[in-house]
C-alpha cells in the first residue's frame, strides 16, 4: 500500500510498560488506550490460536472505542505467553507458581508465542511471532531467589528477560521483542501494509 499523504495517530492497545518501552524506542509518539478484554483460555485452544486471538480482541475493541475519530488511529496490540512440552504458562498466580515455572524451565528450552494485531479503520493485519528460549542450568536456590524478587509475577512463563531474568538465559532463536511482548521488526513492516511508516 503506498504511505499515507498524513501519519495516522498511533494508539497502543496495552497497558504493559514493556511495550511501550519498545514501542517508545523507534522514535514515534502515540498513546495508550488499555482494552477491557477477558484473556481466559478457551477450551482446547492452543498457545498460537489464543494469542491471536486475543491480539485481534484487543485491537477491535480499542478500534471501535475510536470509530468516530478523524482520522481512523492505527491500533497496536499483542498478547504473549510461554509454552513448555506443549503446556501453556501463562502469568503465574504466586511466588510459589512463579517459583515451580522457572524450575519447569531451567536448563530446557521452551517457546514464546506473541500475537499481534494491528487495526486500521477496517484493515487488520495480524500474525503471531514465536521466539525459543533456552534457559542454563539453575540450582533450586537460584530459581528460588529469582522468584522472590517478584519480577516474573506479571509476565508470561514467570520471568523477564528484559530484567533480572536475562540472567537465566542462555540464548535465543528468533526476535528478542517477541520475548519481551511486541515484535518491533514485524510491526514495522505490518504497519507499512497498511500505508504507515513506523522506522
Amino acid at each position: 500500500m503506498t504511505a499515507l499523504a498524513d501519519p495516522p495517530p498511533i494508539v497502543l492497545a496495552s497497558g504493559s510498560p514493556r511495550r511501550r518501552e519498545l514501542l517508545a524506542s523507534l522514535g514515534v509518539g502515540f498513546e495508550v488506550d488499555v482494552p477491557d478484554v477477558d484473556e481466559t483460555r478457551s477450551p482446547g485452544e492452543d498457545a498460537a490460536a489464543m494469542v491471536l486471538r486475543l491480539a485481534r480482541a484487543k485491537a477491535t475493541a480499542v478500534a471501535d472505542r475510536r470509530r468516530a475519530a478523524a482520522p481512523s488511529p492505527l491500533v497496536i496490540a499483542a498478547d504473549t505467553t510461554v509454552v513448555v512440552d506443549g503446556e501453556v504458562l501463562e502469568k503465574p498466580r504466586d511466588v510459589d507458581e512463579a517459583t515451580a515455572f522457572v524450575a519447569r524451565l531451567a536448563g530446557r528450552v521452551h517457546e514464546v508465542h506473541t500475537g499481534h494485531a494491528l487495526r486500521l479503520g477496517e484493515l487488520e493485519v495480524a500474525a503471531v511471532r514465536t521466539t525459543q528460549v533456552r534457559f542454563r542450568p539453575l540450582d533450586p536456590d537460584e530459581v528460588r531467589a529469582y522468584a522472590a524478587t517478584g519480577e516474573g509475577l506479571d509476565k508470561a512463563g514467570g520471568y523477564a528477560i528484559q530484567g533480572r531474568g536475562a540472567a537465566l538465559v542462555d540464548g535465543i532463536e528468533g526476535c528478542y521483542g517477541t520475548v519481551v511482548g511486541l515484535s518491533l521488526p514485524w510491526l514495522v513492516v505490518a504497519a507499512r501494509r497498511l500505508g504507515v511508516r513506523l522506522a
